[in-house]
């Protein structure tokens, strides 16, 4: 879910009356999930991104997850340095593995509803260090 907005006129979108000064809620994980813009939607599958000219930083309105338009997420820049830095150093310092021979494609991949997208079971991985 994006934070509340406050409708500034009364609008209609797509069939119902949104009256002026109404609290609108924008589920931007339901917007993830659309079959009109997604194959097989509710499958986890990151390489759909691959090639792709979507973007993630709010012109693209099925997919946002910063939000879009004057009150994007102010954080955007920081939130992807504070992902993407750690993530290619832990990535470059070490081999990842499953634990007991699980194949990738047994994972439980099932998500939980809530204020963020999480997976029901943890991952667990194995790391040993990489030496080039």
């Amino acid at each position: 879910m994006l934070l509340p907005r406050e409708c500034r006129e009364a609008c209609k979108i797509n069939g119902y009356e949104i009256p002026l000064k109404t609290r609108v809620i924008v589920n931007a994980w339901a917007i993830g999930r659309d079959l009109e813009y997604w194959d097989n939607a509710k499958i986890f599958k990151p390489e759909r991104f691959d090639g792709s000219s979507i973007d993630y930083q709010g012109t693209d309105y099925e997919f946002i997850p910063f939000g879009a338009g004057r009150r994007m997420c102010p954080g955007i820049a920081f939130g992807v340095a504070n992902i993407e830095l750690p993530l290619a150093n832990l990535l470059y310092h070490f081999n990842w593995q499953l634990p007991n021979g699980i194949k990738s494609e047994n994972l439980d991949m099932t998500e939980v509803f809530g204020s963020i997208s999480a997976r029901k079971n943890n991952l667990y991985l194995i790391a040993t260090p990489f030496t080039p």
